[in-house]
């Protein structure tokens, strides 16, 4: 138990045995004197836990959680469609070790134009592989063209955010046409 948790219960039962107390009070007060008022007015002070202890038990009470599609992914899409040429570079590594080519298939990330990410993805042919810190031209794939492909005019500059580090810089060459 936290310390809060605890001061919470030790306000409950304080206020509990004044609500308590106030009703012994009143009990054997005489009708209509001040004390019976204040024995009274003791008792009104548990009023506001009540509520706090019905919220409490309402938050005890186990819920459904509304099953929910997942978003559409890359995962959906029948084929590979290009939607724009870019020029990439793949920056190097901070960690020598790490800087080996990327090899052939499928890579995802988002494209980031200032304070804007569109989902990608891209690939890398067999039986080739990317250099690092060389400029190569590939297709990319939005997840969603029709808002990304406006973003995207010829020259536009970006960078490629993978998880949680930008790994490339990139340059938009040519728009395709958007399928949907």
């Amino acid at each position: 138990m936290t310390k809060i948790q605890f001061r919470r219960r030790v306000i409950v039962l304080i206020l509990l045995c004044v609500a308590v107390g106030g009703g012994v009070v009143r009990h054997y007060a005489a009708p209509g004197t001040t004390t019976r008022d204040i024995a009274t007015l003791l008792m009104v002070l548990w009023v506001p836990i009540i509520g706090n202890v019905i919220g409490w038990l309402i938050g005890k009470l186990p819920r459904r959680t509304p099953k929910q599609a997942p978003p559409a992914g890359f995962d959906a899409l029948p084929k590979f469609t290009p939607h724009l040429a870019v020029e990439l570079t793949f920056r190097r590594p901070s960690v020598p070790a790490q800087d080996v080519p990327l090899g052939p298939g499928e890579y995802r990330g988002a494209l980031v134009l200032d304070t804007e990410g569109f989902s990608a993805r891209w690939r890398v042919p067999q039986g080739t592989s990317l250099a690092r810190g060389t400029p190569v031209a590939l297709d990319i794939e939005f997840l969603s063209p029709a808002v990304a492909q406006p973003k995207f005019v010829q020259g536009t500059a970006f960078r490629v955010l993978v998880d949680e580090s930008f790994v490339a810089d990139g340059q938009a060459l040519q728009l395709r046409p958007a399928h949907t």
